[in-house]
């Protein structure tokens, strides 16, 4: 793959002294692309702006925040799933405030992201990770609406996933079943799915719901060996909590 400082060297290489000219210029380009990092014309445009190229990690957490922002309102279970996603992935305290500033970053929507998107794309694990992160993410406030699903699926569509593929990771996180959501949870459906009364005091209900969010997060039931329908299950078992949560939350009104 040519990338921008090579093919800019190249080009002026060969405008100073033809091929010779060329090869050197390409050499020294991609010294240059390796030392600033440059991997796509998006990265240059980024570098030019003053605005640092994403790492793998930070990328995924530019696109939770970007998901989390697109309805309008970041609410609590989007920042308590963004927490969930960094504990899943075990980060040290340096990792976790990229995370923050890079979920901070993605809210804005001013990022180019298809070249990162097509980079990871030869990463399938990596990608597939991403995507399923991503899921997660947009099922937190209990809720998929078409600004969320577009976003998937045109990322989805960067990373190489064909509309099959992505229609069907789709329906794994999905409801399977019409089991508790907003439309139906009461206020004692929700204080028992969380093991609290209703004198339970506000940081009593939060310890509750982020305990059964652990306990019952996809990604720690699939590493456990779990099957594709126990992992279903986890997932569904994760949206009726956020959307208990919120219930609780708001009839409490708390934050």
């Amino acid at each position: 793959m040519w990338w921008p400082g090579t093919l800019i060297g190249a080009g002026a290489g060969f405008a100073i002294a033809s091929i010779p000219g060329a090869m050197l210029g390409a050499l020294l380009g991609q010294a240059l692309d390796r030392r600033l990092q440059l991997q796509s014309w998006a990265h240059v445009r980024e570098r030019l702006g003053g605005r640092p190229t994403l790492r793998n990690d930070e990328l995924l957490f530019v696109l939770l925040g970007r998901l989390a922002k697109s309805d309008g309102r970041v609410v609590d279970g989007h920042i308590q799933q963004a927490r969930q996603e960094m504990r899943s992935l075990d980060m040290n305290d340096a990792a976790q405030r990229r995370a923050i500033t890079a979920f901070n970053r993605g809210k804005s929507g001013s990022d180019r992201l298809r070249g990162y998107l097509r980079r990871l794309g030869a990463q399938p694990h990596a990608a597939e990770g991403v995507l399923r992160a991503c899921w997660r993410m947009v099922w937190a406030d209990g809720r998929v609406g078409p600004t969320e699903r577009e976003l998937i699926q045109r990322w989805g569509k960067w990373l190489g996933w064909t509309a099959e593929q992505l229609q069907a990771l789709a329906q794994e996180y999905g409801p399977a079943r019409r089991s508790l959501t907003e439309d139906t949870l009461t206020y004692q459906d929700a204080l028992r799915l969380l093991g609290v009364a209703s004198t339970s005091e506000p940081a009593q209900i939060k310890r509750a719901y982020r305990r059964l969010l652990s306990r019952h997060h996809p990604d720690k039931v699939a590493g456990s060996g779990a099957s594709a329908a126990q992992v279903r299950d986890a997932t569904e078992k994760t949206r009726e909590l956020h959307s208990a949560y919120a219930l609780i939350r708001q009839r409490r009104d708390f934050r």
